[in-house]
């Protein structure tokens, strides 16, 4: 099959490319914008794509165009299609019908620790000789790829064939975001999992979700699909879960992060694993936070019921590499430390700052906050922002796209800094900083490559 990919080179889209082609398909496809480091990943593996959506592209002739969430009415090329009465479908289906089908898909569902999660469960199951396909919307360090078919290595008496056996698990990180334009369901909905972990529920996407019951009940459109035979792992704190769960459920529940379910008990620099008041082991890491052991306890109840046990599991989480952009070193200069992290929802700000917090001790945190989501933009968080960076003991934030962050900012009083010219920003960054600091970046986006110049203004200082 030829499928050609409409805005092919998001995360998730790449991440179906790559799948795809992987499968033995043929694959092209056009994005708005194609360039490194995505477009270099997907030429590798003989991917051609093209730059921009001109109608001429209907003459490749695929046999079917898979199009991204990110394509609108009006689109050129997709107008061409429509025109022509062309054969199309959406990512998420796409992926449902060619790769998942008659998969044992473990889903991680929720408004935060999707990738991480996802990533800790696909790295078990590895751990464990599972070797399962995943599609994450982070790389994983332990795996350096986004996606992957997932294959069964070759038994001697395989050896020299050109097929191996697909592995019957397969993780993906299951979004709440609408599918397409033509489908405004979530794209979880099209993953038919056996086993799902809900990780959490708050009010997110307020482009598309008018409030927070219209999320939940896109999440119970998930519930509703999961069969008797399987297994739901959900975040037993989380009244907006319960909600969820109380609308009807058909699917035993293990809940963690509750006394009488699966949660963890300090003990100095180790973390005891209890199912209720028996201790089903310890976690030995060096992840920082309450929310990555709540991600650990998921990614733990999940990989048991695809057969792996605890301690196995604990064995592979202490090797746990973690996920790029997720408080991840970028550098250190003159004693001044660099990181990058995705958090662009007050919840996880607050989460991120809280676990450095505890990790640094005393020693200045420096808060860089991109508002870069759509949420964000709407300045839907601007009474929760403030109070999410108040562990930080200087905060900048990047205003050029969210002139009501100013505002916000204000609550913060003199450890608030705001800068609607990056050059400018990373100045005053950089004449405040000294030895011992920690610099946390927080966006969803590339933020102008603002790690890398930061590193060199710190080294010029």
């Amino acid at each position: 099959m030829h499928i050609h990919i409409l805005g092919i080179c998001g995360t998730f889209m790449g991440g179906i490319a790559a799948i795809a082609r992987e499968s033995g398909h043929t694959v092209t496809g056009c994005d708005q914008d194609v360039y490194p480091p995505m477009s270099t990943q997907l030429e590798s593996q003989g991917i051609q794509l093209i730059a921009g959506y001109t109608p001429e592209q209907v003459e490749i002739r695929p046999d079917i165009f898979v199009i991204g969430n990110v394509i609108t009415r009006g689109n050129p090329l997709m107008e061409e299609i429509l025109n022509r009465n062309l054969p199309y479908i959406s990512g998420p289906q796409w992926l449902s019908e060619n790769i998942l089908r008659n998969r044992w898909v473990l889903a991680v569902a929720g408004t935060h620790g999707k990738t991480t999660t996802s990533s800790m469960l696909a790295w078990i199951l590895q751990y464990a000789g599972l070797n399962p396909g995943f599609l994450i919307g982070g790389i994983p360090e332990n795996f350096g790829i986004s996606a992957r078919i997932g294959s069964l290595p070759l038994s001697a008496g395989q050896a020299g064939s050109n097929t191996a056996e697909v592995s019957p698990f397969f993780v993906i990180e299951a979004d709440e975001y609408d599918t397409a334009f033509f489908d405004k369901r979530s794209k979880f909905v099209h993953y038919h999992p056996r086993t799902a972990i809900l990780n959490n529920l708050e009010l997110d996407h307020a482009d598309i979700f008018p409030d927070i019951e219209a999320i939940k009940r896109q999440f119970h459109h998930l519930v509703r699909i999961i069969p008797n035979n399987g297994l739901i792992a959900a975040n037993g704190t989380d009244s907006n879960l319960k909600h969820v769960l109380e609308q009807g459920c058909w699917t035993p529940v293990e809940y963690f992060g509750i006394e009488s379910g699966w949660h963890t008990r300090l003990r100095g620099n180790d973390t005891g694993i209890y199912l209720g008041d028996s201790n089903q082991g310890s976690l030995q890491w060096d992840l920082l936070g309450e929310h990555n052991r709540m991600n650990a306890l998921a990614a733990l109840i999940a990989a048991r019921h695809a057969g792996v046990s605890v301690n196995i599991g604990l064995e592979a989480l202490a090797q746990f590499r973690n996920v790029k952009r997720r408080m991840e070193v970028r550098g250190t200069v003159n004693g001044v430390t660099v990181y990058d992290d995705f958090a662009h929802h007050p919840t996880a700000i607050q989460t991120t700052l809280d676990g450095l917090r505890t990790h640094v001790n005393q020693e200045r945190i420096i808060a860089v906050l991109e508002p870069r989501s759509n949420t964000m933009k709407m300045g839907v968080w601007k009474d929760q922002l403030a109070t999410s960076l108040q562990t930080a003991d200087h905060v900048f934030c990047f205003t050029r796209d969210s002139q009501w962050a100013i505002a916000a900012m204000t609550a913060l009083k003199k450890k608030a800094h705001c800068h609607d010219d990056l050059n400018q920003l990373i100045q005053a960054i950089t004449a405040i900083a000294r030895p011992g600091d920690h610099i946390l970046i927080m966006s969803n986006g590339g933020f102008g490559g603002i790690h890398d110049k930061l590193l060199t203004a710190l080294q010029q200082a």
